[in-house]
């Protein structure tokens, strides 16, 4: 079956799958209960893990999100159901890092990953970590890791992103600043005292912890400037790849597809940094892999593993569409992750996959108001068809920012965006306070699980306990061997 064939069969089941969901908005109360009851806690052992990350994907991000993939379905938008709303189990998540109430993307995967929270910019080290300085006695080991090295298995990592950007390094590098995706970004200090780029740990790490596959953009981190990259050392990583034995490199969805079907290592990079969001991709990259296929593809490769795997993918374009206030393409990105699970959900087996899905922070997003027919991408309506008028006497948004770029000049009013088209893909949000880019919000994240041990994942839950629940589900002990 193709990656395609294979995204359009998972979509297929979601009209199957989410009546058998306990909880699932529009089902009757009653009936919902009885199946909750119903429901026994899966305490066996995982012999696979997949991580979702939705970075950026705060609350009210899935609601929105949910609403506009039932309202484009031409369904009730509020009782809709994304693919991971359908899992079993789920509560809320903390996200504030060793040194901020706010938490940015590297520390808040990192935390998930690692169960060590660390400060902001920082990854795959403890929390007494200094941003920018290189102290190899800090780092700490993910999941993935643990996993390979101490049970032999699998493992791979997914995102839209650079593959060096900071949610997916977290599963692979150690690094005092996420910045340091190649050498041009690693100061010389740090490289005296026995720090490497996130590129070059990724190519260059011992067989018993290298990623099985590793999927997303940042092309240019891997490859000398002589031949359109920028790395200044003059390595060529992607050369460095392929020289280890079986391993493959691949720069499309064809050569993918082809890929998952062998034995070998996977590096595919699909995009010099980060990839395109889905409409530019689409549009201009239709060869190039959707979240959804390059989820389909590692599953592929990595279920033929003798002990099973565990797998990070990232959702990230919700978070970067987010800071550019384009709220119909962060949620757009929403629905894409959201398609992603389903392909996962359809490819595994919940009786030895654990599935976790939640994000490393929120974003100041704001449902405003509107009656529930209303386009959510749209504007609250009044009685007569037309705009309902704020105080200042202008229509107001559905959705709104807290901040970002959509917010009034200093010592200017809002605008009024009287006959915009506001649902635009490429129209800034308006926002309350004006900022280059939209700051990460801090309120608690959601959790959303199903399989092993699933139903560890409730009430209230800090980030690393995220952590916790994978290694037990794993079946990994406490504290990692000594090395």
């Amino acid at each position: 079956m193709t990656l395609q064939a294979t995204a359009r069969a998972a979509a297929a089941t979601l009209a199957l799958l989410f009546p058998m969901a306990a909880h699932a908005a529009g089902a009757d109360p009653a009936a919902a209960l009885q199946a909750a009851l119903a429901q026994a806690p899966n305490a066996a052992p995982a012999r696979n893990v997949i991580l979702f990350i939705g970075d950026g994907m705060g609350v009210s991000t899935v609601t929105a999100a949910r609403i506009l993939e039932g309202q484009r379905a031409g369904r009730d938008g509020p009782s809709n159901n994304l693919a991971f709303e359908t899992l079993p189990d789920g509560g809320l998540v903390r996200t504030y890092s060793q040194n901020a109430l706010v938490t940015d993307s590297a520390n808040g995967a990192s935390a998930i990953t690692t169960g060590v929270r660390t400060v902001n910019g920082a990854l795959g080290v403890d929390g007494g970590t200094r941003r920018g300085v290189c102290e190899p006695a800090r780092f700490v080991e993910s999941i993935a890791r643990r996993a390979k090295r101490e049970q032999g298995k699998a493992v791979g990592v997914v995102s839209t992103a650079s593959i060096t950007d900071a949610t997916p390094a977290a599963l692979y590098a150690h690094a005092a600043d996420r910045d340091w995706h190649d050498d041009t970004g690693l100061p010389p200090e740090a490289r005296a005292a026995g720090c490497k780029d996130i590129a070059s740990q990724l190519v260059d790490a011992p067989d018993e912890v290298r990623m099985d596959v590793a999927l997303g953009g940042g092309l240019a981190h891997f490859i000398p400037t002589v031949i359109g990259g920028s790395r200044k050392d003059a390595r060529d990583l992607v050369a460095a790849w392929k020289a280890h034995d079986g391993a493959v490199f691949v720069q499309d969805a064809a050569a993918l597809e082809q890929a998952a079907k062998g034995e070998g290592q996977i590096l595919g990079l699909f995009a010099p940094d980060h990839m395109l969001r889905e409409t530019g991709r689409a549009a201009r990259a239709p060869q190039t892999p959707t979240l959804a296929q390059m989820t389909a593809a590692a599953i592929t490769r990595l279920a033929r593993a003798p002990q099973g795997y565990v797998l990070l993918v990232e959702g990230a374009h919700i978070d970067k569409a987010h800071h550019a206030g384009l709220v119909a393409e962060a949620l757009n990105e929403t629905v894409e992750l959201s398609k992603a699970v389903a392909v996962a959900r359809e490819m595994t087996d919940s009786a030895d996959t654990l599935i976790i899905v939640t994000a490393d922070h929120s974003h100041g997003l704001v449902i405003n108001g509107g009656d529930r027919d209303e386009p959510v991408l749209g504007f609250i309506g009044g009685s007569d068809d037309e705009p309902r008028l704020a105080g200042d006497g202008k229509p107001l948004p559905i959705l709104t920012y807290a901040t970002g770029p959509g917010g009034p000049p200093a010592g200017e009013a809002r605008a009024d965006q009287t006959g915009l088209d506001i649902a635009a893909a490429d129209q800034v949000r308006q926002a309350g306070v004006r900022l280059g880019s939209a700051a990460h919000a801090g309120e608690d994240v959601p959790a959303y699980a199903g399989g092993p041990a699933a139903y560890l994942i409730r009430g209230s839950m800090d980030q690393p306990y995220l952590f916790q629940v994978m290694r037990h589900a794993l079946r990994l002990p406490l504290d990692a061997p000594a090395k």
